[in-house]
């Protein structure tokens, strides 16, 4: 028994030793506060951008009164901004209206990464009251302000997102496509959910274009399983099963609707059966009407008339090189050409080296260079010795023609 109670007693000390040497929440607040005092004294936005990066850890562990805390320490008690950031804990909107309004009169590059998140929860905390409308010319007037100061990277990227969404549902999806890679590729790192946002609605674009997105897509780091249902779906249509594609949209049709994109994956039906149809005209010289609707899959009430126009239609757009035989009913597959003699491999060719000069376009466009005094020193010298040239220049005609009268 005594040594019972001494065991008790050594793990209970060493328990409240391990507690003490954990830092609390409060001090790790501490410690970011003056990671962002420092940065912004030195000017360097690295340090902000770590503090920013320190914050996601602890925020599902921020209650009110640790925050009331912080406040106290940051803050001097009594003051005008300790009064108003205090009374504003239980209203988040009012919050974030408030320091939207404190940010329009700042024009310095240590606070941009603060801007960024507190854009984000400013739409955030509207969108969740439904009245995002009511903040929209707030929004636009932040992006052309943005805009005009160059430092719009989190806004624009937050832009090409909607505006890839947007697109999408407008059927323009060559547009979407190139919006939602972009907004992907210059998200910062450590906005992994805004990524994966971006990953999700980019692979059902592709989808609907035909593409078949890289497996490495699905692999990325930390977004595996987010995209796991995705990677299933890609299967699915890259196949041209509609059975398989039907039980994938039943089996994740919860995450489909939380992502919306429901929608857009009843649109894919048709890929899935283009699909299916291409690669039966691959593997088919001749094929009846009747096997072609067995081997889709069409569940309709005439599946053999509903195969006939599915297959005319698909020959019609371009998608396979047949013809129908309705007499008999049989699709014929011509023979595969040479891909190189047609004009595929020069519109490959093309989108890429488009894509090559829009990118160079963004890089001239964002680049910034530092004001250089000796530069402007130099150009208004040559302009007095230009004025000085002209005006002797002018005397010397001048003088010529008083020689000739």
């Amino acid at each position: 028994m005594t040594a019972d109670v001494e065991m008790k007693e050594v793990q209970t000390s060493s328990n409240s030793v391990a507690s003490a040497a954990v830092p609390s929440t409060l001090q790790h607040l501490k410690e970011i506060a003056a990671l962002i005092e420092t940065g912004a004294q030195a000017k360097e936005v690295r340090r902000v951008v770590r503090a920013v990066r320190l914050t996601m850890m602890l925020r599902r562990k921020l209650k009110a009164p640790v925050v009331s805390a912080f406040l106290g320490h940051v803050l001097t008690p009594g003051s005008e901004a300790f009064a108003k950031l205090s009374s504003f804990l239980p209203k988040a909107k009012a919050c974030s209206s408030a320091s939207i309004a404190q940010l329009r009169n700042m024009n310095r590059r240590t606070v941009d990464v603060l801007a960024s998140r507190l854009y984000l929860y400013y739409s955030f905390t509207y969108e969740l009251t439904n009245s995002l409308a009511e903040i929209r010319g707030t929004l636009l007037a932040l992006h052309r302000m943005t805009t005009l100061r160059r430092d719009e990277l989190g806004q624009f990227c937050r832009y090409l997102f909607y505006l890839g969404k947007i697109r999408t549902i407008q059927l323009e999806y060559t547009d979407a496509k190139e919006s939602l890679l972009q907004a992907a590729r210059k998200a910062p790192v450590s906005a992994r959910g805004f990524r994966i946002q971006c990953s999700k609605w980019a692979i059902i674009v592709r989808l609907l274009l035909g593409e078949i997105p890289d497996r490495t897509v699905f692999m990325q780091k930390g977004m595996k399983k987010a995209l796991s249902p995705y990677f299933e779906l890609t299967n699915a249509v890259r196949i041209g099963d509609l059975e398989l594609f039907r039980t994938v949209a039943e089996k994740f049709s919860g995450t489909f609707s939380s992502d919306k994109t429901h929608n857009l994956i009843v649109r894919l039906r048709h890929n899935v059966i283009r699909t299916g149809l291409r690669n039966l005209s691959i593997s088919y010289s001749r094929i009846s009407l009747a096997d072609v609707a067995r081997k889709l899959r069409l569940d309709s009430a005439n599946p053999v008339a509903d195969a006939e126009s599915i297959v005319a239609k698909a020959i019609r757009d371009g998608a396979i090189d047949a013809t129908i035989d309705h007499a008999d009913g049989w699709m014929v597959s011509k023979e595969t050409g040479d891909v190189y003699s047609t004009i595929e491999p020069q519109i490959a060719f093309n989108s890429r080296i488009a894509f090559c000069l829009n990118m160079h376009n963004e890089a001239v466009r964002a680049l910034r260079f530092p004001l250089n005094s000796n530069k402007e020193m130099e150009s208004e010298e040559k302009r007095r010795e230009r004025q000085q040239q002209e005006q002797e220049l002018a005397k010397h005609i001048a003088e010529e023609d008083d020689d000739d009268f």
